[in-house]
C-alpha cells in the first residue's frame, strides 16, 4: 500500500506540467461470469488512451495504474517495456511532447473490497453484479490515468458485457453486438467516473423543468438495484425525492443540473453511504429496506439523496484543487442534504436530526487528538482517506449554518450561484469561495474563515444568570471557553451568532420558552442584554434553534430542570438539543453515565421524534458499556433492558417506537425472561400486539439470542434457509463470530486477520459479531495480538480495509489500563510508522482514555442505583 500513495507536492509538479484532453477506456467485462482458470486474481482487460499536453516538452512525468499487469504501454506511437516503465501503481513517462497520446493495455483485478472495480456473486441466484467506487483514488484500479481532482478531462467509456447483462455509466448509453458506448462526458476528474454492470432491476421516470426564460430541461431519471431486491425496490419514493431535490436545487443555484441523465444505484458490498459520481450516483444496497423501518430511516435516505444531488454542483461542476479543500464538497453537500430536506420534503424535522445525530459525530471528531481545520492539511492520498471524517462532513455543515445565519441565507446563496458560474468545470480553492461570498453580504470573510475554518476544537457555551431581589432577570451572559482539552495550537474562542431561550413551566407543566434573544457571541463572556428583566428561567438553553456550533453546558439550576422533568420539554428541537449537551457532559465525565442512564429511562418514552429516540437508545447503550464504572456495568445494563421491554410493551401497536423498543430490546436483553420472550417471538410462542417479527427483526432477536449461547450453529443455518440472500449471509457471519467461544473467537480473529478472503462487507459483519461487550474476558488474549500485527495489515491489505480492520477491531472492550499501557507502547516504538495508521491508533486510545474518564466519574456519585 504505501508504493501507491501520491503526495501533494507531486499532485502540484504534475499539474504545473500536464493538461488532459480527453480519455478513451475500452474495458472487457466479460471476464466477470464463468469459472477462473488459474490461482490469481480474477482480472479483466483495460484499453486508455490519453490525450494531454505538457507545457515543458522534454520532461519526464507518470500516470497512475494499479493492476497485476500491463501488456502493453506506447507513448506518441513509441512502443514502451512495461517492465521497464511499470513498477506496480505508476506508468514512467520520460520525454514528453507538446502534444501526446498515452495508450495503456493492461490486465486490472476484480475487487472483493468495494475498491476499484467491485465483483459480487449474490448467493441467492449465483448472478454476478459489478460496479465501481473510486473515490479518493482507485479509478487506477480500473484504468491509466492521471489521478488527481484537478486533472479534469473529458470521458468516453466503451464496455464489452456478458450477454444479457445492461452497463451503466457516467453518460448516455448504447449497446450495439454486446458493445456499450458511452456519449463524452462533460470535463470531470477522475474519481467521479463511475461503470456498474450486471444483471440489474431497471426502473426508469424522467424530470422535466421549464425556466422562467422559456427553456426546457428534461432529465432521464432511473434506478437500479439487484434483482433479489427488486420486491422490496420503492423506487416510486426514490423517485419523489429525487424531483423535489432537483427542484429545489434548481430554484436555488440557478444553474441547471449539468450533466445529462441521472442514474441512481443501490449495489452491495458498498463501503460508504453513497457517492455522487455524475449521471450514476451509487448508494449502499441497505437504503431498500427489507423490513418495516422507522421514518428516521426514509428520512436519512432522503438525505443522503440529496447529499449526493447538492454534489452535482459542489464537487462534480466545480471541484476543489486537492483534498485539502475536500469540505468545499462535502460541508457543503451535508449542508445543502439537510437544508433541501426540510425545503423539499416531508421530513420537516430533518434540522432536529442534524441537531441530534449527525452533530454528535462532529463534537467526537473535533475533540480527538487527530482533530484539524475544516480546510485541513492534507500531505497524501493517505490522509485524504481519513479526512473523510466527522469534521470535514458535520462540523463543516454545522460551520455553514453558522454562516448562513452570519452573513443572511440570500447572500449566502446568491455567492452560491456566483461561485458555479465562475468555476464551472474548473478546481477551486478557499479563496474562490471566500471572495464570492465577501461580495454578495459585504462583510470581511477572512476574519470568520480563520475563526471557522482555519481552526480546530469545539468551543463551550454556558449560561450565567443573575436575579434581582424580585426575582427577576438582571443579567443572562453567555461564558464561552476553548476546548478542552484545546488542540496546542488552537486555543480558539469563536464569533458565534447564538440565540438564547428562557424556559418555565405553564400551568399545565410544560416546559415552554417565553423569551428569546439573538446575540452575537465574541470572547470569554458576553451579556445578552435584550433578556434583563424577563421572569426568571428555570432553564436556559444557549445555542437555543442551533444556529452555531458548540457545546452547550447549563447552569446548576437548569440542569436539576433537565433532571426532573426533561420531558415536559414541549418544542423537539430544543429536546433534541438537551439530550445531546447532556450526552456530551457525560462524554466529558461532567455527567456520571448512570445519571444519563436514567434521564434516559424517565423521558425517552415520551419522545415524539423517532429519530432522536434511537439515538438516545444508542447513547445509553454505549453509556453502559464505556463510560459506566466497572462495577456498575451489570446493573446498567439490566437497568437498560427492563426499561426497554417496559416501553416495549406500552408502545402503541404498530406504531415506529414499538419497533424502535424492539430493536433496542434485542441488543440489551440478557436474562433468562428476556431472552425467552426473544426466543418466543421468534419461534411464535409469544407475540406483542402490532409487532411484525419480520425477516430483519428476526435476525436482530436471533443475534442476543447467539450471544448468549441460546442459538448455535445449526440454528444460524436455518435461519439463513429461511434467508437465503446476501443480507441473510451477513446477519449469519455476524452471528457465527458473535458466539461465547474462545474457539469462535479464534476463527473469527483468523478470518479477518490472517486472511483477506473474506469480502469487504462480510470481514465487517465478522468484525461486528467478535466484539460482543457481553465477553470482554474472551476478548482480552486479542489485545496484545492486536498490536502485534496491525503495521503488517497496514502494509499488506487495501487501504479502505486496512482501515476498517484496524479501527473496527482496536480492543476498546477489554481491560481499560492495560489497553491503554500497550497502545502507548505501540505508538512509542513506532513512532515513524504511518501517519495514519498513527492517526488511527491514537484516535482509538483517545476514545478509551475519555471512557476511563467517565468511569471515574461514574463511580464517584453518589446514587448508586
Amino acid at each position: 500500500m504505501p508504493g501507491e500513495n501520491l503526495s501533494r507536492d507531486e499532485a502540484r509538479e504534475r499539474a504545473a506540467l500536464l493538461s488532459v484532453d480527453g480519455y478513451d477506456v475500452s474495458l472487457d467485462l466479460r471476464s466477470a461470469v464463468g469459472d477462473q482458470a488459474g490461482d490469481g486474481p480474477r482480472t479483466f482487460r483495460s484499453v486508455t488512451t490519453i490525450r494531454f499536453r505538457c507545457n515543458e516538452p522534454g520532461a519526464t512525468s507518470f500516470a497512475d495504474l494499479i493492476a497485476p499487469s500491463v501488456t502493453a504501454v506506447s507513448l506518441n506511437g513509441r512502443d514502451l517495456d512495461p517492465g521497464a516503465v511499470f513498477d506496480g501503481s505508476r506508468i514512467a513517462l520520460e520525454d514528453l511532447a507538446a502534444d501526446n497520446e498515452l495508450v495503456v493495455d493492461a490486465q486490472c483485478a476484480y475487487s472483493r473490497t468495494g475498491e476499484g472495480m467491485h465483483r459480487f456473486v449474490d448467493p441467492e441466484d449465483g448472478e454476478v453484479y459489478l460496479y465501481t467506487q473510486y473515490e479518493p483514488a482507485d479509478s487506477r484500479r480500473v484504468f491509466a490515468n492521471f489521478e488527481q481532482p484537478d486533472l479534469k478531462a473529458p470521458f468516453r467509456f466503451e464496455v464489452r458485457a456478458p450477454q444479457g447483462w445492461v452497463v451503466w455509466s457516467n453518460g448516455v448509453g448504447s449497446e450495439s453486438d454486446g458493445v456499450w458506448r458511452f456519449a463524452e462526458t462533460k470535463p470531470i476528474s477522475t474519481y467521479i467516473t463511475c461503470v456498474a454492470a450486471g444483471p440489474y432491476h431497471y426502473v426508469t421516470d424522467s424530470y422535466e423543468r421549464v425556466f422562467e426564460d422559456g427553456t426546457r430541461l428534461e432529465i432521464p431519471l432511473g434506478a437500479l438495484c439487484r434483482k433479489g431486491l427488486a420486491p422490496h425496490f420503492d423506487s416510486d419514493d426514490v423517485f419523489l425525492v429525487t424531483k423535489q431535490g432537483l427542484d429545489f436545487f434548481h430554484d436555488h443555484f440557478d444553474y441547471p443540473y449539468p450533466f445529462g441523465k441521472y442514474d441512481q444505484a443501490f449495489v452491495p458490498e458498498y463501503n460508504l453511504g453513497a457517492m455522487e459520481n455524475p449521471g450514476l450516483v451509487t448508494f449502499r444496497e441497505e437504503f431498500i429496506f427489507r423490513g418495516k423501518v422507522t421514518q428516521a430511516s426514509y428520512e436519512g435516505r432522503a438525505n443522503v439523496i440529496l447529499h449526493e444531488m447538492a454534489h452535482m454542483w459542489f464537487g462534480d461542476l466545480v471541484t476543489m484543487v486537492w483534498w485539502d479543500d475536500l469540505w468545499l464538497k462535502e460541508s457543503f453537500a451535508d449542508f445543502m442534504g439537510t437544508f433541501a430536506n426540510v425545503g423539499a420534503t416531508r421530513f420537516k424535522d430533518a434540522w432536529i436530526t442534524f441537531a441530534n445525530r449527525r452533530k454528535a459525530w462532529a463534537y467526537r471528531a473535533d475533540q480527538l487528538p487527530s482533530t484539524h481545520p475544516v480546510t485541513a492539511d492534507i500531505r497524501d492520498l493517505q490522509d485524504a482517506k481519513l479526512n473523510f471524517d466527522g469534521i470535514t462532513y458535520a462540523k463543516g455543515a454545522s460551520v455553514l449554518k453558522q454562516l448562513v445565519a452570519y452573513v443572511g441565507q440570500d447572500a449566502f446563496l446568491e455567492g452560491a450561484r456566483r461561485y458555479f458560474k465562475r468555476h464551472a468545470y474548473g478546481n477551486t480553492r478557499l479563496g474562490d469561495l471566500l471572495s464570492v461570498l465577501e461580495e454578495t453580504s459585504g462583510r470581511d470573510m477572512g476574519a470568520w474563515a480563520r475563526s471557522w475554518l482555519q481552526t480546530a476544537g469545539v468551543n463551550s457555551l454556558t449560561p450565567q444568570v443573575l436575579l434581582s431581589a424580585e426575582g427577576r432577570v438582571d443579567e443572562v451572559a453567555v461564558v464561552q471557553e476553548a476546548a478542552a482539552p484545546a488542540p496546542a495550537d488552537h486555543p480558539e474562542l469563536r464569533p458565534h451568532r447564538v440565540a438564547v431561550g428562557l424556559y418555565r413551566r405553564s400551568g399545565g407543566g410544560a416546559l415552554e420558552r417565553y423569551a428569546r434573544a439573538e446575540v452575537d457571541v465574541d470572547g470569554p463572556r458576553t451579556v445578552v442584554a435584550e433578556l434583563a428583566g424577563a421572569e426568571a428561567p428555570e432553564l436556559v438553553l444557549v445555542n437555543d434553534d442551533d444556529l452555531t456550533y458548540c457545546k452547550t453546558r447549563f447552569d446548576a439550576g437548569s440542569l436539576e430542570t433537565l433532571r426532573s422533568g426533561l420531558g415536559d420539554l414541549t418544542d423537539p428541537l430544543a429536546r433534541a438539543l438537551c439530550w445531546s449537551a447532556l450526552w456530551n457532559m457525560t462524554r466529558d465525565a461532567l455527567l456520571p453515565a448512570r445519571e444519563f442512564v436514567d434521564i434516559v429511562l424517565r423521558f425517552a418514552g415520551r419522545e415524539s421524534d423517532i429519530g432522536v429516540l434511537q439515538m438516545l437508545h444508542a447513547w445509553a447503550e454505549s453509556a453502559v458499556v464505556h463510560y459506566a464504572a466497572p462495577e456498575w456495568r451489570e446493573r446498567g445494563a439490566g437497568l437498560l433492558a427492563e426499561g426497554a421491554e417496559r416501553e416495549l410493551l406500552a408502545a402503541g401497536p404498530g406504531s415506529e417506537q414499538q419497533l424502535a423498543w424492539a430493536r433496542f430490546f434485542a441488543r440489551t436483553a440478557e436474562s433468562p425472561a428476556g431472552l425467552d420472550l426473544l426466543q418466543g417471538l421468534l419461534d411464535g410462542t409469544a407475540t406483542i400486539d402490532g409487532l411484525d417479527v419480520d425477516q430483519e427483526l428476526r435476525w436482530a432477536f436471533l443475534q442476543p439470542l447467539t450471544v448468549w449461547g441460546l442459538a448455535d450453529e445449526k440454528a444460524l443455518a436455518a435461519e439463513l434457509a429461511r434467508d437465503d440472500t446476501a443480507s441473510g449471509k451477513r446477519h449469519q457471519v455476524r452471528c457465527l463470530a458473535a458466539r461465547p467461544s474462545e474457539a469462535v473467537k479464534a476463527q473469527a480473529w483468523a478470518q479477518v486477520v490472517e486472511s483477506d478472503a473474506l469480502s469487504n462487507a462480510l470481514a465487517e459483519a465478522t468484525i461486528s459479531g467478535f466484539n460482543q461487550p457481553s465477553q470482554r474476558n474472551l476478548l482480552e488474549p486479542y489485545t496484545a495480538k492486536y498490536f502485534a500485527v496491525i503495521e503488517r495489515i497496514w502494509q499488506d491489505r487495501s487501504i479502505q480495509i486496512a482501515v476498517n480492520t484496524v479501527s473496527g477491531l482496536f480492543p476498546s472492550l477489554q481491560d481499560s489500563r492495560m489497553t491503554l499501557d500497550a497502545a502507548d507502547a505501540w505508538l512509542t516504538a513506532h513512532e515513524d510508522a504511518a501517519p495514519a495508521l498513527r492517526r488511527l491508533v491514537l484516535e482509538g486510545r483517545d476514545d478509551l482514555a475519555r471512557a476511563v474518564r467517565g468511569q471515574e466519574c461514574d463511580a464517584q456519585a453518589v446514587n448508586h442505583g
